[in-house]
């Protein structure tokens, strides 16, 4: 069984003015397929091919000899996430029980904005900033480097972006804070 490229959950020029045509192109039409074509190569005629991205990831994670494997997968999984934490109408803050953890966890949505962002900036190279769960419902926010996810972590990952140069230079150039401003104010889909 190979793993599949997901379809994005909107057209690709959905998100502009906020993330061009010409980055979505790139980074979902090249680096996330990249990703899912490199794992399919990995895994053919392994023990892989037969499980989940997500069953991957939990087998390879921290495994040198699968390290590769674990890239991919793993990258697969994150990008997959990261464009359903988006949306053209997005941006505003959650409701319900959701606001409630945020409050309980940072004080205020816009503390959790301010604790999201700079951890996001300060990610030292590519990486991720994450909101997450653990198994006792308690939300934190992490930052992991290169293809490193929640899930690899037994965290529930509940909101993400991606802070790898493609996701942004092409829009942003080197204003990784502006892009991150941008996707909290105007595109995060919680």
């Amino acid at each position: 069984m190979a793993i599949e490229f997901p379809e994005l959950p909107y057209a690709q020029d959905a998100l502009e003015p906020y993330i061009s045509t010409t980055t979505m192109a790139f980074h979902y039409g090249k680096h996330h397929r990249a990703y899912v074509d490199n794992l399919n190569k990995l895994i053919a005629g392994t023990p892989f091919a037969d499980l989940s991205l997500e069953e991957i990831i939990k087998e390879t994670a921290g495994n040198e000899k699968f390290q590769a494997i674990f890239n991919n997968a793993a990258q697969a999984w994150n990008h997959n996430f990261f464009w359903h934490c988006m949306s053209a109408d997005g941006g505003k803050a959650p409701k319900g029980t959701l606001l409630k953890k945020i409050e309980a966890a940072f004080g205020s949505y816009d503390q959790f904005c301010e604790d999201f962002t700079n951890a996001a900036v300060s990610q030292f190279g590519s990486g991720w900033a994450w909101l997450v769960e653990d198994k006792d419902g308690k939300l934190s926010i992490m930052k992991t480097a290169n293809a490193d996810t929640p899930l690899a972590h037994g965290l529930k990952a509940l909101l993400t972006v991606d802070v790898w140069e493609h996701a942004y230079y092409l829009d942003y150039q080197n204003r990784r804070a502006d892009f991150v401003k941008v996707f909290l104010t105007h595109l995060a889909k919680f």
